[in-house]
């Protein structure tokens, strides 16, 4: 390796480190253990997964607001509390039947890697379940039940926007964080 290629090679890989202790994280939350076995074959894992599948870099902003992130945790534990509840009560009503829609939900950001948090996370909460993405308009389309009124769908969709801004404000870019508060002043 070259003097010159050497430190493009470190930013590289320093970017990359976050996306590399994330495979490691999801694959002992696979195994459910948080032992040193796992850990370190999670690091093999990870580096097959790097080497073998060789993908586009994943760019991240280089930037992770630990406050907003624990935020996004807290709330999105009890999103699942809540949704989980939710859904156990629709099935267990006999009364009536939960009304579902399939809504479109327009992202503000233009990002693939917060397009995908965005709609991992809407999808892991019970009562919706993404089944389409138009990347290009930056759309996402769920299916969701419990929905009764346009009050829903709307309640529904300003969910997943909620979820977009804590993304980004976790670990979006400074550029994508300027981006949502400005689109938060065109909107009030």
């Amino acid at each position: 390796m070259s003097p010159d290629t050497k430190p493009a090679f470190l930013a590289q890989l320093w970017r990359q480190l976050p996306f590399f202790v994330w495979l490691i994280a999801i694959w002992m939350l696979l195994w459910g253990q948080f032992t040193w076995l796992a850990f370190l074959t999670g690091v093999v894992a990870a580096i097959v997964v790097t080497r073998v599948f060789r993908l586009p870099p994943v760019e991240l902003s280089g930037r992770v607001n630990i406050a907003y992130g624990a935020l996004f945790v807290l709330e999105f534990l009890g999103a699942l509390v809540m949704g989980s509840l939710t859904v156990a009560w629709q099935v267990l009503d006999l009364r009536r039947q939960p009304g579902t829609a399939i809504i479109a939900v327009p992202l503000i950001v233009d990002d693939d890697l917060i397009m995908t948090h965005t709609a991992v996370t809407a999808s892991l909460i019970p009562g919706s379940l993404v089944v389409d993405i138009d990347r290009d308009r930056r759309i996402i389309y769920l299916h969701v039940i419990g929905v009764r009124s346009e009050r829903d769908v709307v309640k529904q969709r300003e969910s997943v926007l909620r979820w977009e801004r804590r993304i980004v404000m976790a670990v979006g870019s400074r550029a994508q964080v300027r981006q949502l508060r400005e689109e938060r002043e065109v909107a009030a």
